[in-house]
């Protein structure tokens, strides 16, 4: 299957999943630095979440690097009626521990940039390019890329650190097939001045460059 003829997939052939390359091209300016945000990885989100250990594990591998490498890493929680500060469902799983000094952003909705301090935070840390992980796939991951590179990032889903749950019930595909699907068409994103894609795990670890 090729996608030729697709507008908006003119550069793929096949259904292969490209993988980014870091070498910005963020339309923001003085923002040359790299954030790893963590999106919604909560207690009362991710339980029963789709191969939600390997995921956490993967999140917690580059959390590791990003912190070694001194790139900022953003964790972002919702935070609503059903998702109360302070309560067990709200709070970020065991696995991951943020330190003090790292940003923490409380959102209502899907999109993390939505009436949330996000864009200052990102601002003050000269951040113009993204590494998105988190929860979940279909909501607040994909409201949150599409956020991001609209307001001018640099905008890369790392494959293998997102995840949802099964909404089969509600007639939705399997989680399995959400998360390859989004994957598949964040690969191939454009936006002038701006660069999409997605890596993997070990390739963002390669790739992740100290912030000077």
């Amino acid at each position: 299957m090729t996608a030729t003829g697709c507008a908006c997939c003119r550069t793929c052939s096949g259904l292969s999943v490209r993988a980014y390359r870091f070498g910005a091209m963020t339309t923001l300016e003085n923002r040359p630095h790299t954030a790893l945000l963590v999106v919604d990885v909560q207690n009362g989100v991710v339980d029963g979440a789709y191969e939600r250990d390997a995921v956490v594990a993967n999140i917690g591998t580059l959390v590791e690097k990003a912190r070694s490498g001194r790139v900022p890493v953003v964790w972002v929680q919702q935070t609503d009626e059903e998702f109360i500060e302070g309560t067990e469902e709200w709070r970020i799983v065991s696995e991951l521990t943020p330190e003090d000094a790292e940003p923490k952003v409380l959102k209502e909705y899907g999109d993390s940039f939505e009436e949330t301090d996000l864009e200052g935070v990102l601002s003050k840390l000269a951040v113009g390019r993204l590494l998105v992980t988190g929860a979940q796939t279909d909501a607040c991951i994909r409201g949150t890329i599409h956020g991001a590179l609209t307001r001018g990032y640099d905008t890369i889903l790392v494959s293998d650190a997102h995840t949802t749950e099964d909404h089969t019930s509600y007639g939705a595909p399997p989680p399995d097939a959400v998360i390859a699907h989004t994957n598949l068409y964040w690969a191939y994103e454009t936006a002038p001045g701006r660069t999409a894609g997605t890596v993997t795990t070990a390739e963002a670890v390669g790739q992740i460059q100290p912030s000077s």
